[in-house]
């Protein structure tokens, strides 16, 4: 009998459910999206029965030609920073999920930069003090939901991130794997537990936290009954980590050193780098990537907020294109950009630069511009995001990477891939298998079920599908980046505060 692994993939649009069998490939996939929510200019929101219905339904979908007892063990991963607070008794949420992208909490951290605590913030969490993590999110739910701070303060309300939410949904365990809780701004990082002094100084009750563990392990097992979930009712959860460190698992950076960038609705480059953290000094954060059998790793990050969002918007609000595979067609039809730099800061921007209060610029722009030159334009953004990462990786980690691996949805774009390499001027190697968020969480709960013995074993299983290499003229290349930087001195401070 066929055995394998359920992976639950719980993403910024969409929510997906992938099976996946002991040789690392897809046996079956269930995906549905579902709204976002922009009550407010630079907020954006989720409602939680939105994610458990879209999950729910991909998982019932993936599940559809197994048997019980096929499935061994269950891995979640998640949209990081994304904030739910519900009911311990009931689960019902108090207010939507505050999405990792949404900027509402700007001015308090502002507020908490005046009252000097950057530098203990960072030290501590290795973050930087900043609205895209949970911490500031939690504050605002408890202030400005209606008797939100008195339940919480009587012990009645639960906060979790995305895949804490959906583990304490399927097992009825309060519980968050360490890669997550090292992007709320509350987890020392160093001690692997929460920081109480920081929970007091943001008034944040610990009662709500959830218990930390490590990124494999038994979490609990699936109540019966469940919609969806009925085929796998017993089955351990077992493995979980957020979305980027999944994918630097599942794309088998386990040596100091390697590094992956997942091209997604943000952009996020990751570097293992090893078990002693690492402090940024050039606007990166550092994050535990998981802890496996007592061992600790960590990784460097950098963050882009508008990667494949910037895809989404020529489509859904500028109607330049109509899917967004022809993004690559369209803009292949022309040699250049012909001077036209697109800067997609519509949330602000993020690593390296982490202003708030960028906002989205086209520059450039002449009589002879068209739809292909804006096309290769957002093309062009993308890549050279990624690329101020890597310069400031290479900077803190003070070595060179050798390769990038590239997965998410835009990797399958030869042209941007291509950009990328040029920019970058380093090997990028797309994997056969792109699934790598998911498979991540795959590997980590079999490796705890017994599905796969080792990470040597699951290095084994990955192939490239293509390795792009260096082109163009590094002089061309230089100067285009050159360009870009300017570009990005413009918008940014953009927003009068």
């Amino acid at each position: 009998m066929q055995q394998y692994i359920l992976a639950l993939d719980q993403g910024t649009t969409s929510s997906r459910a992938i099976l996946f069998d002991r040789e690392g490939q897809i046996a079956s996939v269930g995906q549905y999206g579902f709204p976002q929510i922009y009550p407010e200019a630079g907020w954006v929101e989720h409602d939680p029965k939105d994610i458990w219905g879209s999950e729910s339904r991909a998982a019932a979908d993936a599940l559809r030609g197994v048997e019980a007892g096929q499935v061994l063990g269950i891995g979640v991963t998640n949209q990081r920073e994304t904030t739910l607070l519900w009911d311990k008794n009931t689960g019902e949420p108090v207010y939507n999920a505050i999405v990792w992208q949404c900027r509402r909490t700007a001015e308090l951290c502002e507020e908490l930069k005046r009252r000097g605590l950057t530098e203990r913030i960072q030290a501590t969490t290795g973050l930087l003090l900043d609205a895209y993590f949970s911490a500031t999110k939690i504050c605002w739910i408890l202030d400005n939901v209606p008797h939100a701070r008195e339940r919480a303060e009587r012990g009645e309300l639960l906060f979790g991130t995305v895949e804490s939410y959906l583990i304490w949904k399927l097992t009825g365990e309060h519980v968050t794997d360490y890669s997550n809780a090292s992007r709320t701004m509350l987890f020392d990082i160093h001690k692997l537990r929460w920081d109480e002094e920081l929970c007091d100084i943001l008034h944040i009750p610990m009662s709500v936290l959830p218990r930390p563990v490590s990124n494999s392990e038994v979490y609990g097992t699936v109540r019966p009954n469940i919609p969806g979930f009925e085929k796998v009712a017993g089955v351990p959860v077992c493995g979980a980590a957020g979305d980027q460190q999944a994918a630097l698992f599942g794309q088998g950076c386990f040596a100091p050193g390697e590094a992956k960038n997942t091209y997604g609705t943000g952009c996020f480059t990751l570097m293992n780098v090893g078990s002693n953290p690492v402090r940024s000094r050039a606007g990166l954060v550092t994050s535990v990537a998981w802890q496996v059998g007592g061992e600790t790793n960590y990784a460097l990050e950098g963050s882009v907020f508008n990667g494949g969002s910037t895809i989404q918007w020529l489509r859904d609000e500028m109607k330049i294109i109509s899917s967004a595979p022809e993004i690559s067609e369209l803009a292949a039809t022309v040699p250049s950009s012909g001077g036209v730099v697109m800067v997609p800061a519509f949330t602000g921007l993020g690593a390296p630069y982490w202003d708030m209060y960028a906002r989205g610029a086209i520059l450039g722009l002449t009589r002879g511009t068209g739809r292909a030159h804006i096309a290769r334009a957002v093309l062009e953004c993308i890549a050279y995001q990624v690329t101020d990462l890597m310069l400031a990786m290479r900077q803190d980690a003070g070595c060179d990477i050798a390769c990038l691996r590239v997965d998410g949805g835009a990797s399958v774009s030869d042209l941007l891939m291509q950009m990328q390499a040029d920019s970058l001027r380093i090997p990028v190697d797309r994997p056969a298998m792109v699934e790598t968020t998911a498979f991540g969480a795959a590997a980590l709960a079999g490796l705890a079920c017994g599905l796969w013995k080792s990470r040597e074993e699951l290095r084994a299983l990955r192939r490239s599908d293509r390795v792009f290499l260096p082109q163009r003229v590094q002089s061309e290349c230089d100067e285009e980046y050159r360009l870009w930087k300017r570009a990005v001195s413009r918008a940014a401070d953009w927003i009068e505060h």
